[in-house]
């Protein structure tokens, strides 16, 4: 697009007392640009100035010089045709100005705020000359046909939601029928209020409303064998259920896989399904998919001292289930919802609140079938969150319902029944329970857990990565981003998600519907579906510089890069989040947005004004993760907490699309250090890309190597952990970091 500049500076909000704004304008003059003042820019008024100058003048590339970018979004968007430039004079400066101190006297502040405030107008202005304006990504054909994997609670439920919505679905179910694991329930959880009895099924009323729908198209006794494709553009290819073959869910290609490969020192684990793909042609096409594949009773066999496949009538809950909905319920049961021993405060693997409902709601059924009947629940925790509430003190109410805390320390056989071992009960006293069956209370063990489930014919393969970090769950951000997984346009929900009742269950499959549905739209509008809702920009490749290094194919979280033979990358555009890792990959530097680009950054750091011979004026660039550390310091600005004004922020999408270029560049121009500000990652990760922050942490720890070789220290270059809640400690952390750069002393390739 051809460029025309207008930077509006805004003198409210103390701006204006604050700072010197005419050397701010001078600033934008140099760059070429005019400069306008306006008492409050985010008004009506002020933004009318800029809609006229728009229209009278031609500007499409208005630079905002006032508050936060995270801050008055839609006042400040002026059409898919304009370009917005932001920078944060309010919260990033003024608002976060040091105070006198005993080292600097106010007027010191005032120039060390104003020489700050220039260089994020420069930096403002920088971006504005190297920004383009992002081409949404087009495909051909937009599928709008919804794939629900699973017909359980969840699965019915979605397909139901997406078809009211006016969406077209094809449910597969490996089962001969539909219905799930609530076929097999005797009686299923309150639902609604007064919330302390239990309910018939109502699993009949959902399948028959499946059935007949038009818009849902119904496959049991079938599975998903391969989802090959994108968001709005999958290709399906189905199987008889239980049925296996050569390229069944194929291994995950490696670099060293790959190399070895192509250098025929082995065989091509994907040969088989890309031989039968190239033979069978996708059956189904859809635009997104929802994982509603449950769960399975989780193993209790490893707790032997419990007897759970050696005494005869020891069963789990589910296998209690079954012998409840026959009627063969005996008079005295012992629940066990924890296998006690030498770990005696942990609960059975996967165990968690529905574990302690079902518990109650099967002891419900002892007291059901006989008048005199007893059950005794044992427990470490017991967990009935919201209304269910109401229901556990039902159970409490029971005479024959007895409920302790108790380490089980073994269960025996005793004649014809067994006894249960007890101590640390509530009593404060050790218990023998003689009862007629013991059932122990194994948790929901998700499917994803198991196999691949999903199939995908991706680079990095047919499962979800790094599972094995959240327990099998499918859940790409649990926290932040419900529903979504690693791989974009499929949504989990229900029991593959997180253990669920039915009324958590109905509410997720919903969520997962609504999901699929945006992605779907979004997708044909060639824009990002989350965390970046609504960017038109995706990844383009400069591939004659390409060395097929295949990093960035390997370190995207979602698997939005496929590869040719050779190891070129194959982007997917509708797959991609927009979080740039590949951008931060790529040592050839090949890689690049239209309105987020290694150029772009670089320059901006380079823009920077350094002193080349004051000590005291040292300079620190800060590459700040937008997600959680940009609003942590915009929030620490609002409460008036100080930021060490010798450091220079640079917002980033997340710390994975830093290039090791932008710290080198830093550190030429004579910066001396460079922190990275991220999410936390780890077993509690918090990025909203998953890896970025653990990414960044890898590639600054081989970036402390090469600045070594240099002379320059390793500590000059940092990585910070930051959660959005840590706006009272966000500036003690920087602060530490500047103090350790002071110790080193100046840059010593200041000037040069």
């Amino acid at each position: 697009m051809d460029k025309k500049y207008g930077v509006y500076i805004c003198t409210g909000c103390g701006i204006g007392e604050a700072l010197d704004i005419d050397g701010l304008s001078a600033i934008a003059q140099e760059n070429g640009m005019t400069a306008k003042t306006h008492e409050a820019v985010c008004g009506e008024a002020g933004r009318q100035m800029i809609k006229d100058d728009m229209a009278n003048e031609g500007v499409n590339v208005p630079v905002i010089c006032a508050c936060s970018p995270r801050v008055w979004k839609e006042e400040f968007n002026f059409g898919s045709e304009t370009i917005t430039v932001r920078a944060n004079l309010r919260e990033g400066v003024v608002w976060s100005a040091e105070k006198p101190s005993d080292d600097r006297s106010q007027e010191v502040i005032d120039e060390f705020t104003n020489e700050l405030a220039q260089d994020y107008m420069r930096i403002a202005c920088t971006q504005a000359k190297k920004i383009d304006l992002p081409v949404p990504y087009k495909q051909e054909t937009t599928n709008r046909r919804i794939l629900v994997m699973g017909g359980g609670i969840a699965g019915l439920t979605a397909a139901r939601e997406a078809a009211k919505a006016g969406h077209e679905v094809l449910l597969v179910e490996k089962a001969d029928k539909l219905g799930g694991k609530a076929l097999g329930w005797r009686k299923q959880l309150p639902t609604k209020a007064p919330w302390n009895a239990l309910e018939e099924s109502s699993i009949q009323e959902l399948v028959s409303a499946v059935q007949t729908d038009s818009r849902i198209t119904v496959k049991t006794s079938t599975e998903v064998a391969r989802v090959a494709g994108a968001p709005g553009a999958y290709q399906i290819t189905l199987k008889e259920a239980g049925t296996r073959s050569e390229w069944d869910a194929p291994s995950r290609v490696t670099v060293d896989m790959q190399d070895k490969i192509d250098k025929g020192e082995m065989e091509d684990p994907n040969a088989g399904y890309k031989k039968y793909t190239e033979a069978n042609p996708a059956a189904e096409i859809v635009g997104a998919v929802v994982l509603a594949t449950g769960w399975v009773p989780a193993d209790v066999s490893e707790f032997e001292h419990l007897g759970h496949g050696k005494l005869k009538n020891v069963v789990t809950n589910a296998e209690f289930e079954k012998l409840a909905k026959e009627g063969k319920v005996p008079a005295n049961v012992a629940f066990i919802q924890s296998p006690g021993g030498e770990e005696h405060d942990k609960d059975f693997p996967y165990a968690n609140s529905v574990t302690s409902m079902v518990a109650l709601k099967q002891a419900g059924y002892v007291r059901e079938d006989n008048p005199d009947g007893k059950a005794y629940v044992l427990y470490q925790h017991m967990r009935t969150p919201g209304n269910m509430e109401l229901f556990y003190k039902g159970a409490q109410n029971n005479d024959g319902i007895f409920l302790t805390k108790a380490t089980v320390t073994g269960v025996e056989e005793s004649g014809s029944g067994l006894v249960v071992k007890t101590k640390d009960t509530l009593l404060q006293e050790d218990l023998d329970l003689e009862v007629d069956m013991v059932v122990l209370g194994a948790g929901m063990k998700p499917t994803t857990a198991l196999a691949p489930t999903i199939n995908l014919s991706y680079r990095q393969g047919p499962a979800f990565l790094d599972l094995e970090l959240f327990d099998g769950y499918a859940d790409s951000n649990f926290i932040c981003f419900p529903y979504e997984t690693r791989r974009t346009g499929v949504y989990a929900c229900g029991g593959v998600r997180k253990a669920t009742d039915m009324v958590e269950t109905i509410d997720d499959a919903c969520g997962a519907a609504l999901k699929a549905i945006q992605c779907i739209e979004s997708a044909d509008r060639g824009v990002a579906v989350h965390p970046r809702s609504g960017d038109g920009s995706y990844p383009e490749f400069y591939f004659q510089r390409c060395t097929q290094c295949k990093r960035c194919t390997e370190e995207c979280p979602f698997g939005a890069l496929d590869d040719d033979a050779k190891g070129t990358p194959l982007p997917n555009p509708t797959r991609c989040r927009r979080c740039g890792t590949c951008m931060g990959a790529c040592p050839e530097r090949i890689i690049g947005f239209k309105n987020y680009s290694i150029d772009m950054i670089g320059s901006m750091v380079k823009s920077v004004d350094v002193p080349d011979d004051d000590e005291d004026k040292m300079r620190i660039v800060a590459f700040v993760c937008e997600n959680d550390a940009y609003p942590a310091l915009d929030m620490a600005a609002m409460r008036r907490i100080s930021l060490n004004n010798l450091v220079r922020v640079i917002p980033v999408r997340c710390l994975g699309s830093v290039n090791m270029v932008w710290i080198k560049d830093a550190l030429s121009s004579g910066m001396d250090g460079a922190l990275l500000l991220g999410c936390k990652f780890g077993d509690d990760y918090q990025c909203h890309f998953v890896k970025g922050s653990e990414i960044a942490d890898k590639r600054m720890a081989n970036i402390g190597e090469t600045l070594g070789s240099l002379g320059l220290e390793p500590e000059r270059c940092g990585v910070r952990q930051v959660a959005i809640t840590d706006y009272d400690t966000v500036s003690e952390v920087i602060n530490e970091f500047i103090e350790e750069i002071k110790e080193l002393g100046p840059n010593p390739f200041k000037g040069f």
